[in-house]
C-alpha cells in the first residue's frame, strides 16, 4: 500500500459556456471530472480504453475522447458536452431532431458521443458526403443500428442547416 500523497491541482475550465473550478487529483480523467463534479452525466463511460467513443466531448471545438485526457490537461479550455446541443426551452437542434426523425438510435449508450462527433463534422464541413460522415464517425461505436441511420440522420441535419 502506497502512502504517497495523492497530487491535487486546481482546475478552472468552461463547461457548455459555464465556468467550472475544482480541485482534482492528477489522475482524474476528463470524463469522471464532466460526470461526477460537474454532474453532466449525459457522456457516457463505455470502455476506458478510447475504443467506443462514447465520452466524445468538444475541447476547444476539437472532438477529444475525454476518457483518453486528464482532467488537468484541459485546464484553461472550453468544453462542451452532450447537453450543450439544444435550445433553453427544450428545442432539440437539427441534429438531435434528425437522430429522432431518422431512428439513428436504440440503446442510445452511443448517442452522445455519435451526437458531438457529428456535430464537431458538421461545424468543419456543413455540406458532407456519405464518405465523410462515416469517417468522422469511425472512432464512435454502436452496437444497436449498424450505423445507416445514423449516416442518414447526420446527412439530413446537414441538408437541414441550410447548405
Amino acid at each position: 500500500m502506497s502512502t504517497e500523497p495523492v497530487n491535487e491541482k486546481l482546475i478552472a475550465v468552461q463547461v457548455n459556456g459555464e465556468s467550472q473550478e475544482a480541485v482534482v487529483e492528477s489522475r482524474r480523467l476528463l470524463v469522471h471530472f464532466i460526470r461526477d463534479d460537474c454532474l453532466l452525466t449525459g457522456t457516457h463511460v463505455g470502455c476506458d480504453t478510447g475504443n467506443c467513443g462514447a465520452c466524445t466531448v468538444l475541447v476547444d471545438g476539437k472532438a477529444v475522447k475525454s476518457c483518453m485526457m486528464l482532467a488537468i490537461q484541459a485546464e484553461g479550455t472550453a468544453i462542451e458536452t452532450v447537453e450543450s446541443l439544444g435550445g433553453s426551452d427544450g428545442e432539440l437542434e437539427a441534429l438531435q431532431q434528425a437522430f429522432s426523425d431518422k431512428h439513428a438510435l436504440q440503446c442510445g449508450y452511443c448517442t452522445p458521443g455519435m451526437l458531438m462527433s457529428a456535430k464537431h463534422l458538421l461545424e468543419r464541413n456543413p455540406n458532407p458526403t456519405e464518405a465523410e460522415v462515416r469517417k468522422a464517425i469511425q472512432g464512435n461505436i454502436c452496437r444497436c443500428t449498424g450505423y445507416v441511420n445514423i449516416v442518414d440522420a447526420i446527412l439530413e441535419a446537414a441538408e437541414g442547416s441550410g447548405s
